[in-house]
């Protein structure tokens, strides 16, 4: 193991074994910890007294992520992703993942590149296509850079050895980038030509086991944005393109929000005004109710049952129990992992500070020392390095961001921690080494900061950290399900 020069570690030789190993680890962490001056972060700088001309409507996360350097624009609907963005995406990644195993997924790769003939077969080359990106290759053979894969997965299982009903239901899904050249391309992260997707595709022997099948992947879905702990609403919604007979939105209510949503406040019925749109003197289709309000809604995922729509074109067939080939049922379900970022931003930062679900947020806990030639700061950075191990400990090394910039003060590197959304930042400033009674700042997401003892901060961190285990762990309680639905119901 090769250590930067500057870190004399010859001490720790003359150590007992069980403690050099020990601190041959801290000093690992140590290093490998993310930094705050090593952070790629290229925030924009917008000078005092320009004036800045907006040519488009920006959403607040768009103008949040841009402003602060963890998203940058690309070409016209593309966007890069920054490392403090890149981490709430992989977060995002690993939480989906996590629920469609538990749902009895199994993840596979499917190319971007599917051929257009696919889609002539199931007609979905017959109508609008101009959303659509095509190549050809240098036969001449033409491709979709692909915004969904239905025909190509039952495509691939049309050729594959006959399938038995034993094998069934199969679930099967990919995490990926999915294109699509969108007319009215805005609002950052929310509407892009790019975009990160997880789609999932199920085969069933009949119609009933397919809707078992869409129940337990439904019942995932909604596990799933229960642990994001953003309110969400799930609607009946039109198939649309895709076709089949059944199909769900998810959606985030916000004002940026492109469909508009019914809700019935005295039964809880929501639906997309695309299936139901009423008349000034309809009521709720469920229990007839006139309480019906309209909200708008940012839309991260979608289920669809689809019947054989595409396997019977295809040809995707499983051997049933008499041996005999029988066309597949399918369902498809996609979320949107990009959308849920920017919507889920959008929905709780304010005008001038990010918000993360605690499951996303990129990092857990931010710490801050003393400014470089400070009074203080010979002992403050004792105690730092203190801090260090512990939360490391707690927290795990790659879950703690040392704003280590010390030629900056501690008022400029807190701010820029509050803007950044941390859900904890933790300041180690002058009234830390008071004698009497010595005091840590805690400043939480979105709330006050407040002074505790270093005990008391250590288990305010521990508490962070068995709330997510929780999260991760079982289902929220049923009085976040009544606080979801009412967030929903009241907003108008």
């Amino acid at each position: 193991m090769q250590w930067p020069a500057l870190i004399d570690v010859h001490w720790i030789f003359n150590l007992p074994a069980e403690l050099q190993y020990l601190s041959l680890h801290y000093l690992k962490c140590i290093i490998n910890m993310n930094k705050a001056s090593r952070l790629f972060c290229p925030a924009l700088v917008i000078p005092k007294n320009a004036v800045v001309k907006q040519t488009e409507q920006l959403s607040l996360s768009q103008k949040l992520l841009t402003e602060l350097g963890l998203v940058k624009p690309g070409s016209n609907g593309t966007y890069q992703i920054m490392p403090i963005a890149q981490r709430a995406l992989d977060n995002c990644v690993s939480l989906v993942q996590r629920n469609m195993q538990e749902a009895g997924g199994q993840k596979i790769s499917l190319p971007v590149l599917t051929p257009t003939q696919l889609w002539k077969k199931t007609g979905r080359l017959d109508g609008d296509i101009s959303e659509f990106y095509m190549v050809r290759d240098r036969s001449g053979k033409q491709f979709l850079m692909s915004p969904t894969h239905e025909e190509a997965i039952t495509a691939m299982l049309a050729t594959t050895a006959p399938i038995s009903y034993r094998q069934l239901p199969l679930l099967l899904y990919q995490i990926g980038p999915k294109f699509r050249d969108e007319l009215k391309s805005r609002f950052g992260l929310m509407r892009a030509k790019e975009f990160l997707m997880k789609d999932m595709y199920t085969f069933d022997v009949t119609k009933e086991k397919a809707e078992l099948t869409y129940a337990t992947v439904s019942e995932a879905y909604e596990r799933f944005f229960r642990q994001l702990e953003v309110p969400f609403v799930k609607v009946e919604a039109a198939t649309g393109i895709m076709g089949g007979s059944q199909s769900h939105e998810y959606h985030y209510i916000s004002p940026v929000g492109e469909d508009t949503l019914l809700n019935c406040s005295s039964c809880g019925y929501a639906g997309n005004a695309e299936v139901f749109e009423p008349d000034a003197s309809s009521t709720c289709p469920t229990c007839r109710s006139t309480q019906l309000n309209r909200v708008r809604g940012v839309e991260v995922a979608h289920t669809f049952l689809l019947g054989d729509k595409y396997s019977k074109p295809l040809g995707a067939t499983f051997l049933n129990t008499s041996g005999k080939p029988e066309t597949l049922v399918m369902g498809c379900y996609g979320i949107g992992i990009t959308r849920i970022i920017a919507a889920a931003l959008e929905v709780l930062s304010t005008e001038h500070e990010l918000r993360w679900p605690t499951l996303l947020a990129p990092y857990d806990v931010c710490l801050i020392g003393p400014k470089q030639g400070s009074k203080e700061q010979v002992p403050a950075e004792r105690l730092e390095n203190d801090l260090l191990q512990q939360l490391t400990q707690i927290c795990g090394d790659q879950q703690l961001l040392h704003d280590d910039r010390k030629e900056l003060t501690i008022g400029k590197r807190l701010l820029d921690a509050k803007r950044l959304g941390h859900p904890l930042t933790i300041v180690v400033g002058a009234k830390a080494m008071q004698q009497d009674a010595p005091k840590l700042e805690l400043h939480a997401s979105g709330s006050e900061k407040i002074e505790l003892n270093i005990n008391e901060v250590l288990e305010r961190v521990a508490l962070h950290v068995r709330h997510k285990q929780q999260l991760l762990q079982q289902m929220p309680s049923s009085e976040t399900d009544v606080r979801i639905r009412q967030t929903v119901s009241h907003v108008h």
